[in-house]
């Protein structure tokens, strides 16, 4: 730093302000230094009272060149670069014939080469631990500039600058610095002290740190790393601070760290003993392998896993977990293999028998308790036997006339696969249903007892709700009477008509022939197919009868789903009378043939044919001798004559034969003859049919 040089004229005094110019903050080598406050201009100045801090000189001012006798004053100096010109180098001394003595006492680290430059008017002299290194000791009137190289030894040392000035101008310069050259410096810094590591399980990381070498050439420190199980040391990062942060992989394992000191010429440091961590294991195993493979054919009772073991040598175990989506979540209610990991790559359960899907991965967990990725997915149909807990609570029941209503209140949220509801009256299941059920087979004037059990979709059966008892009044009102009814013969019977009846409770209708005898009309209710064919009403219907030329009469009335209906042939119910066709063959057949039995049917009414059959033993026949043929006959109402319909007779042992000429909606006659060995006919026997 350039001093502040006093402006009076030649001959001036060295003033305060010239003094306190060079009590300056400055780098000495490669450290930043600066005198402690009580050492500033103005301080005390006996040698006692002033402490400098670390590598700063201490400054004392003589008023005389022998050094003799007690300091005229005491400072600190952070550098020796001074020009007091002609004036005094502080107030109270002279302007010639003083001396000033700089020293400090540092560790110089593992030392090795340095030089001295120096620069004086008039003689300095430059000391190391007493010895003398430098010397130009004599007045002068220019400048005079020396650089001495020394070999500093390792360790703590002292420095002693002498200086003085016998007439006239006065100006002093010193430094120590490292020789840097790697040609030069050949000596490794010391291995840096206090090393510590330090390892924060929470943030898994390692806090390297150490104390700073005392080398004035130092340029940076080198950290290395090793793994536990390699004797191999690996390069882990440059730095010029005292400390450095390290994430390892966080896998369990231990670590060894240590540093070396690097200086400008590149000589390495011894390192530090080795300092070692054990690092947080938060490094998961990989996922396990082959559970997807896992499957069976069909619905799953029991499910038996098992895949790949892994290979982690801290592994502890497998986890397994279920569940009915196949994106199955790592969670504690999924979890079904308990709370520790199993040892074994397999694993067996029965699963819930919901009829669910149930999808299954695994994971493997290590001593730290990492937990691997799931791994792929296993999938199972269960079988369903688990019953639905639901129960109705607003099971209500409701008496009409025509029956008795159920309701009842539900939602599939309740149970996730309920189907619907079974319906019991009285013990016996009625029917199903999902909330509303109509009971109409009821009897009237009589009591019921009803409740309702939820149903799955595979039949599984619910808890019983609450039972309802209810009085059943009924219906005792008939319907109306028919209209519209009208009859009309036709060659197989009689076709029927009439309007629907307008009955909201309406049920089917009931149809009545009637005959006349000693002077009333009697009634006789159709068989049940005919009724059945008729319930639709206001269509043609027709009543298959023999067309034989009867006279009588049709009732037809409504059927409500009490059971209520009028009388046939009273209370205005519908009648209308007809007079059949008379569709018998104007030719009786005889009684007697040596054929046993003849039946003609319809069965195939799809396929327009009439079938016949018949019963004929050689061993009857009144003839003696035994049948070569059969021939079939079907009377003709328009030629009023049997016509034969077979070309050629039909086998001996033949018993039946379909006509497929028949005509439709017509009534049939038929006969059959034997037909013997010499071309003759046997008498016939007979049947007819309504087609």
């Amino acid at each position: 730093m350039t001093p502040v040089r006093p402006t009076t004229a030649p001959g001036r005094p060295r003033t305060a302000a010239a003094l306190a110019a060079g009590v300056v903050l400055a780098t000495t080598g490669s450290m930043l230094t600066a005198p402690t406050a009580e050492a500033a201009l103005g301080a005390p100045t006996t040698a006692t009272a002033v402490r400098c801090a670390p590598l700063v000189f201490k400054r004392q001012f003589y008023a005389n060149t022998t050094f003799s006798g007690t300091p005229a004053r005491t400072d600190c100096d952070s550098r020796i670069s001074q020009d007091w010109g002609t004036g005094a180098p502080a107030s109270g001394l002279p302007g010639n014939y003083f001396g000033v003595r700089w020293t400090v006492t540092r560790d110089f680290g593992s030392g090795g080469p340095f030089s001295f430059p120096v620069e004086s008017r008039d003689g300095i002299r430059v000391y190391l631990d007493g010895v003398r290194k430098v010397d130009l000791w004599k007045n002068v009137s220019t400048t005079q500039q020396k650089t001495v190289n020394v070999t500093v030894p390792s360790g703590r040392h002292t420095l002693r600058i002498d200086f003085v000035n016998w007439t006239g101008t006065a100006n002093v310069k010193f430094d120590y610095l490292p020789r840097t050259s790697a040609d030069v410096d050949k000596v490794a810094p010391l291995a840096p002290t206090g090393f510590a590591a330090a390892y924060d399980d929470t943030a898994a990381r390692t806090q390297l740190s150490w104390s700073a070498n005392q080398e004035m050439d130092l340029k940076d420190y080198r950290v290395y790393r090793r793994r536990d199980s390699t004797t191999t040391w690996s390069y882990l990062a440059t730095t010029t601070a005292t400390s450095y942060t390290d994430t390892p992989p966080a896998t369990g394992e231990t670590y060894h760290y240590r540093v070396r000191a690097i200086d400008k010429a590149g000589n390495r440091s011894a390192p530090t003993a080795g300092k070692s961590v054990t690092t947080a294991d938060r490094t998961a195993p990989a996922a396990p392998t082959g559970v997807e493979d896992n499957w069976n054919i069909g619905l799953t009772t029991t499910v038996k896993l098992s895949w790949d073991s892994n290979s982690e040598a801290d592994l502890a175990g497998y986890r397994v977990y279920r569940s009915t989506t196949r994106s199955v979540a790592l969670t504690e209610a999924n979890l079904v293999s308990g709370p520790e990991p199993i040892s074994g790559s397999w694993f067996t359960e029965t699963p819930p028998p919901t009829g669910d899907w149930a999808y299954y991965v695994v994971t493997a967990v290590d001593s730290h308790g990492n937990e691997s990725p799931a791994s792929g997915t296993a999938e199972f149909e269960t079988w369903d036997k688990t019953a639905p807990t639901f129960v109705p609570d607003d099971f209500k029941a409701v008496d009409g006339e025509r029956g008795v209503s159920l309701t009842w209140s539900w939602n599939r949220e309740q149970d996730r696969d309920l189907a619907d509801f079974e319906v019991y009256r009285d013990g016996a299941h009625i029917g199903n249903a999902s909330g509303v059920f109509e009971d109409t087979t009821v009897k009237r004037s009589t009591t019921y007892t009803y409740w309702v059990r939820a149903t799955d979709e595979v039949g599984n059966l619910g808890p019983a709700s609450a039972e309802i008892t209810v009085d059943h009044i009924g219906d005792y009102t008939a319907p109306g009477p028919v209209t519209g009814l009208t009859a009309t013969p036709v060659e197989n019977g009689v076709r029927l008509a009439w309007d629907d009846s307008p009955a909201t409770d309406f049920d089917h209708y009931e149809v009545h022939r009637g005959t006349y005898a000693d002077g009333q009309w009697s009634y006789t209710e159709v068989d049940n197919s005919v009724r059945e064919d008729l319930e639709t009403g206001g269509d043609w219907s027709l009543h298959k009868t023999l067309p034989d030329g009867e006279h009588v009469r049709y009732a037809v009335v409504a059927v409500d789903k009490d059971g209520n209906a009028l009388a046939p042939g009273r209370d205005g119910t519908a009648v209308t009378e007809v007079t059949e066709l008379d569709m018998r063959p104007a030719e009786a057949t005889p009684a007697g043939g040596p054929v046993e039995w003849l039946e003609a049917h319809d069965f195939y009414r799809y396929l327009s044919r009439v079938d016949l059959r018949w019963a004929y033993s050689p061993e009857t026949d009144p003839s003696g001798t035994a049948a070569t043929g059969f021939h079939i006959y079907r009377w003709n109402h328009s030629e009023g004559a049997y016509v034969r319909i077979t070309g050629t007779p039909l086998d001996a042992d033949a018993w039946d034969y379909s006509d497929t000429t028949a005509p439709d909606n017509s009534t049939l006659y038929y006969r059959i003859t034997v037909v013997y060995a010499d071309g003759t006919e046997s008498a016939p026997t007979g049947d007819y049919v309504l087609t």
